[in-house]
Order: structure tokens, then C-alpha cells, then sequence
């Protein structure tokens, strides 16, 4: 394993070991998150109360929809460092950096005034209750996309490091985002009884402060890589790759947000408490998808470097390697959290219709996440490989042909406790379109660098 300023070079060594010592400190930095969004949830679901739970859950697929771009490109520039990093071209390492930066600096003005205004229209399409629950949502999502440029600056900067192989230095901005977020959630909601509007300033807070520090952070460590979120020079050749990369993702995450934003209409339908269990749950599931996620994202890296470095032999062990972390780890977790399920939900509100209700979601998806687990490494195959368009059709169809259709369906015909078995039958369709492409497509061929240097 070669180092260079902290970064990993992936194209040397074993898979199994490259993938593991990347991911342990990115899964502690993906649970550092998500206690991080529990934390809110707990906070306000213990001391404001039910609906105001249930208003933070309900703004989180708004709140990526509208992101989906910037989270698209992203993605795709982290597969372009990635890759210039396996070619050891820093010179476009650098200018990578500089482009992405400008496009956020420029692109957050229009994304926060979108947020604030349409926060409320889009609430009210997806039936949330006028009980009070409506006006806590609308406050949380405009102070949030007030502050957004912080999540944004954050992710860019972890997107960076990880196309490096660096995940341990990300793990250091979410420790510095968790621990403040903790400390003014408290402080604003418990002390100072300021609700929802409380929760979404110390979240906008802790992000900005995280994003500061990674700036500086990654300015003294990386020799090759300097930001300056204001002096940076825009390469269009380069924004055009990260276009190109980016948009079929950003297309994937709008329609995976629209399509939990459908999902979410259904919950709502039933009413506050199965609202609030559904959103206490989601937060557990997402906690529990953490080692998948951490993989997955290992082998986007690990793809991307081997394919910059022209050493397309090395993606199938890796391949291999990937797949078995992400199934044995989801297998494992599922089985611990299972019997837990309603001891972890009274965490969240002590009422047994939302305990019930988290239960019901817990107990339809757990038994499946080895499901996501081969889904989620095989598209992490391709992304790394700079195939975005396959991935993207895998979760349209998965999600927008089967899902949803099927959750309605499930409801009708057998209650609203059994709609969360329509995620596995969802994944398994997307396993049908990505694993033939796989197995028989043009991914190796898709390399953005075009002189390699081994």
C-alpha cells in the first residue's frame, strides 16, 4: 500500500485488506452522521414531541431532491480523482478540485432560494398534516437550505479525499460537525426551547464549522491540493467530464428523492404517529446501511484508481472482495438489530403506535438488506468505472417500476404495516438490470484518463 500525503493507492496489494482499512474509517464517519440525524430526531421526538418528529423526517427527501445535482457532481468528481489519481496526474487533480469548487460556490444561490421558496408547495403535495406538523417541517427545511452551503462545502470535500483513498481524515470533519451538533441541539432545544427552528440551526451551525475545518485541514496536509472557495480557476473541459459523470447521477438521486417523496405521501397518509414511526425507523435503517454504504464506496475508489491506472485485472477480485464485506456485514447487522427493533424505537417516542409503526418497517427490511448489499457494490463497480447511466436506470426501474407500485399495491391488499416489503422486491429488480451489464458490459472501456502514467 503506497502513501503519498495521506492518500492510499489502491492499485497495489490485496483487495480484501485495501477495501477493509478504507472503509473502517469511513463507516465510524458514517456513523459519526447518522448519530448525528438521530440526534435530532431523539432531541426533538423526547422534548418537542411526536409531530415535531415527524416534521424533521418528512424534509430529508425535499432536502435531497433539490441537492441531487450537487450530489451528482459530486460523485462524479470524485471518480475523476480517483482516477487521475491512479494515472498520478496531480496537475488535474488540482484543477478538478478548483472547477467543482467554483461550480458550488456559484450553483448554492440559486439551490437556497429554491429551498426556501418551494419548501412549504412541496410539503403540502406530499400530504403532510396541517396539525401543527406542516409549519415545524417548513421551518426546518428553510433554515436548512438557508445553511446549506455548508453540507454542500462538507461533501465536496470528503468526495475529494476519498477519490485520494483517504477516509480516515473525513472521520475527523464529522467528529467536529458531531460534537457540536450534539452540544447546541441540547442547548437550543432542551435550554433555550427554541423546537424544530433549534434543531435546524445547530445542524446548519456544525456543518459550516466542519466544512471550515476540513478547508484547512486538507490545505496544510495535501501538498498537491490547495482550496481557496474564492480564487479558483474554472477548467470548462473538465467541468464537461464532471457533467458528463455527474448529471446521470444527479438524475438517480432526483428520482430516488421524488420516489421517497411519493413513498413518504403514503406514510402520511395514516396519520402523525405512523409518520413518526416511519421517520424514527428510517433513521435505524440508515444506521444499519452504514457498513454497505462504506463498502460500496471503497469499491468506487478502488475501481476508479485500478481503471486509471490501466490495471483492469485487479476490478474483479476487488469485485469479489466488495461483495462479501457488504453481504456478511449486512447480514450481520440485520441480525443484531432485528430482535432490538422496539427497544431502539423507544429511543425515539415513547407512544406505541409509533413504536409499532418503526417496528413494522424495521422487521419488512432488515431480513433483505443483503439484497441492497449486492446492488449497492455492483453499481459502486460501475460508477467507479465512469458507467453512470446503467446504475441510474437500475434505480429508476427499481424504484419508480416496482417499489412504489408495489408499496400501493401491498397496502391495499394488506395493510400499511406490510408496504415496506416493496424495498426488497425493489432491489432485487435492480440487481436484474445491473449484474448482466456487469457481467457482459462495456464498463472497462469508460476510463476518462487519457495518458496513464504507471
Amino acid at each position: 500500500m503506497k502513501k503519498l500525503s495521506g492518500a492510499t493507492d489502491m492499485t497495489f496489494g490485496n483487495p480484501y485488506k485495501l477495501l477493509f482499512a478504507f472503509s473502517i474509517p469511513l463507516l465510524l464517519g458514517n456513523i459519526f452522521e447518522q448519530l448525528y440525524n438521530m440526534v435530532d430526531s431523539i432531541v426533538v421526538g423526547n422534548f418537542v414531541g411526536e409531530k415535531a418528529l415527524a416534521a424533521v423526517g418528512t424534509g430529508f427527501p425535499i432536502i435531497f431532491m433539490l441537492s441531487s445535482l450537487f450530489i451528482g457532481l459530486g460523485i462524479g468528481s470524485t471518480i475523476m480523482i480517483s482516477q487521475y489519481y491512479g494515472a498520478k496526474d496531480f496537475k488535474n487533480i488540482q484543477n478538478t478540485v478548483n472547477t467543482i469548487y467554483i461550480a458550488m460556490m456559484v450553483g448554492t444561490v440559486p439551490l437556497t432560494i429554491m429551498g426556501i421558496l418551494f419548501s412549504e408547495p412541496l410539503l403540502r403535495l406530499m400530504n403532510v398534516p396541517d396539525d401543527g406538523t406542516l409549519a415545524m417541517a417548513k421551518v426546518y427545511l428553510v433554515v436548512i437550505f438557508a445553511g446549506i452551503i455548508g453540507n454542500l462545502g462538507y461533501n465536496i470535500n470528503a468526495g475529494i479525499l476519498q477519490g485520494l483513498g483517504d477516509s480516515r481524515t473525513s472521520l475527523l470533519f464529522l467528529l467536529v460537525a458531531t460534537i457540536i451538533n450534539i452540544v447546541l441541539d441540547l442547548s437550543f432545544t432542551v435550554v433555550f426551547g427554541w423546537g424544530v427552528f433549534g434543531v435546524a440551526l445547530a445542524t446548519i451551525i456544525a456543518q459550516f464549522c466542519s466544512w471550515v475545518f476540513g478547508i484547512t485541514f486538507i490545505n496544510r496536509h495535501f501538498s498537491f491540493i490547495h482550496i481557496n472557495p474564492l480564487k479558483h480557476k474554472f477548467h470548462k473541459e473538465l467541468f464537461q467530464k464532471a457533467i458528463k459523470l455527474g448529471i446521470p447521477s444527479g438524475i438517480q438521486q432526483a428520482l430516488f428523492s421524488i420516489g421517497i417523496m411519493v413513498m413518504q405521501t403514503l406514510v402520511n397518509s395514516y396519520g402523525s404517529s405512523f409518520m413518526a414511526g416511519f421517520n424514527g425507523a428510517n433513521k435505524v435503517d440508515t444506521f444499519a446501511f452504514m457498513p454497505i454504504l462504506s463498502f460500496s464506496t471503497a469499491v468506487t475508489t478502488y475501481v476508479g484508481q485500478n481503471i486509471g491506472a490501466s490495471k483492469i485485472e485487479r476490478i474483479k477480485s476487488g469485485t469479489k472482495a466488495g461483495l462479501v464485506l457488504a453481504v456478511g456485514s449486512s447480514i450481520a447487522i440485520s441480525a443484531i438489530v432485528y430482535p432490538l427493533s422496539a427497544s431502539i424505537m423507544r429511543m425515539f417516542n415513547p407512544k406505541p403506535e409509533v413504536i409499532s409503526a418503526g417496528v413494522a418497517y424495521l422487521h419488512c427490511v432488515l431480513p433483505f438488506f443483503f439484497v441492497l448489499a449486492i446492488l449497492f457494490v455492483l453499481n459502486a463497480v460501475l460508477r467507479g468505472a465512469g458507467e453512470m447511466v446503467i446504475p441510474m436506470i437500475s434505480t429508476f426501474v427499481s424504484l419508480w417500476f416496482v417499489r412504489v407500485p408495489a408499496a400501493y399495491l401491498i397496502a391495499y391488499h394488506f395493510g400499511k404495516e406490510q408496504i415496506y416489503f416493496s424495498y426488497a422486491i425493489g432491489w432485487a429488480a435492480g440487481i436484474l438490470i445491473s449484474y448482466p451489464y456487469y457481467r457482459f458490459g462495456k464498463w472497462k472501456r469508460k476510463s476518462i484518463v487519457s495518458d496513464h502514467k504507471n
